[in-house]
């Protein structure tokens, strides 16, 4: 707010003066204030998608995470991969969006499940002395990825689709029962207690990343 002073000069006579230092200074004061605003706005609006895209994280790793020892963990991520299985074979020709959006779920869930045994559990085979075994299961998950491709680019409403996601269920089928009644007991036996605990908080950790 401008200010008014009112002196005399030489003759006598009144003159008076403004001063708008006051409203220079507010002036420039707002301007900063208001560029504070947009940037803790920013700021603030950067920290809760943050905060989101962990709390989603959290939610899709949690049951893993509560599954207990990390073979339990991967049998019920098995498990929760057949009954996506069982809704794209319950699905008919008409059914794409279905196929669509379910097979969208069974890639992640893969992808998921494979980051964690390849950077967790397979390595810990090879340390074992598991070492083809642990080679053999890798390269199978490369087959998991190529049976993911050709789905992917293959008609959801072919009848070649649906004949190629039984295929992929038997084929991911044996994979995971060799995971589940040989080489993961074996690997769990050799372990110690402390030793089992690390493993799963390591899958757990790898898995979050990709959740």
């Amino acid at each position: 707010m401008a200010t008014t002073t009112a002196t005399r000069d030489s003759k006598g006579r009144f003159r008076s003066s403004a001063s708008s230092g006051s409203r220079s200074s507010n002036g420039r004061n707002g301007g900063g204030n208001g560029l504070g605003m947009v940037a803790g706005a920013v700021a603030g609006g950067a920290a809760l998608g943050i905060l989101a895209m962990l709390g989603r994280k959290a939610v899709v790793q949690a049951p893993t995470a509560l599954a207990g020892n990390w073979d339990e963990a991967l049998a019920a991520e098995h498990q929760a991969v057949l009954k996506l299985f069982d809704a794209l074979e319950a699905t008919d020709e008409k059914s794409t969006l279905k196929r669509n959006m379910g097979l969208t779920h069974l890639k992640h869930a893969l992808l998921k499940h494979a980051v964690e045994e390849e950077n967790v559990i397979y390595p810990a085979l090879r340390e074992i002395g598991q070492r083809d075994a642990a080679d053999a299961l890798t390269k199978e998950h490369g087959y998991v990825k190529q049976y993911l491709y050709e789905l992917e680019t293959t008609p959801t409403a072919s009848p070649d689709w649906i004949a190629k996601i039984r295929q992929f269920r038997a084929d991911i089928e044996e994979h995971m029962q060799e995971e589940e009644t040989r080489l993961f007991p074996m690997l769990r036996e050799q372990l110690s207690d402390e030793k089992n605990k690390l493993l799963t908080t390591a899958m757990n950790k790898e898995g979050f990343k990709v959740a």
